[in-house]
């Protein structure tokens, strides 16, 4: 099902010429970032970055080995230092946690690549404190696929959301099919959660303008985090 979406993306999204591309495999052409088609070890992959903002505060990435198909997006927000950081570390976590385990992928090998990214990142907020305080204003969603040994991974730390197309027989129309769950507050079952980790706290999420807000500011929750094997 996987390598057939994946092989559906080389009808969609043809490879671009005329720009240079850089150390991190992507090209950029104005406001878009982009990686051609190109093989992994469960098909063809492409992705696309728009920036949105004044400065680009996403990352995205697609590795492949051993460990299968590593792909990663990063929906930074406050900045880009926090999605910045997870791009840098959050894979090297993975890809070591899965040496160590003699080149197995679990469930548990994406949580605790994911715990010692968190862990790394709240210590460079503390080392940079007294210089830069503002960087422990900014954060990141976290959504991970991975592909091993026909068995896919979905990581989700966050209010990102992976969504599979499927083939519906031989109609030619491709059916999305949600793979995760988003952690934000405007979803009952989070706002019952912030409320039992918070008990005495009655403003721990507000109704401000028909939305729910966490403190009345955010709508992203980043204190779950959830993994489902498909």
């Amino acid at each position: 099902m996987v390598e057939a979406l994946m092989n559906q993306l080389t009808l969609c999204w043809k490879p671009f010429e005329g720009n240079s591309r850089g150390a991190d495999g992507f090209v950029r052409d104005g406001l878009l970032r982009y990686r051609d088609i190109g093989r992994c070890s469960s098909g063809e992959l492409s992705m696309a970055v728009l920036q949105a903002n004044q400065v680009l505060e996403d990352q995205s990435q697609i590795e492949s080995g051993p460990f299968g198909t590593f792909v990663g997006v990063y929906d930074g927000h406050g900045g880009p230092e926090a999605a910045r950081y997870v791009w840098d570390h959050l894979f090297r976590h993975f890809q070591a946690i899965a040496v160590e385990d003699d080149g197995v992928v679990t469930a548990d090998t994406l949580r605790r690549a994911f715990l010692e990214t968190e862990q790394g990142f709240t210590a460079h907020v503390s080392r940079l404190w007294n210089a830069r305080p503002n960087v422990a204003s900014v954060g990141s969603c976290c959504l991970v696929g991975v592909i091993y040994q026909q068995t896919l991974f979905v990581a989700n730390l966050g209010d990102s959301r992976v969504v599979l197309g499927k083939k519906v027989g031989n109609t030619g129309v491709i059916a999305a099919i949600q793979l995760s769950t988003e952690h934000n507050a405007n979803i009952e079952a989070v706002r019952h959660e912030l409320k039992e980790l918070h008990p005495n706290d009655p403003q721990i999420v507000v109704l401000k303008h028909g939305v729910w807000r966490v403190k009345g500011i955010i709508q992203v929750l980043l204190i779950s985090f959830t993994i489902k094997v498909c």
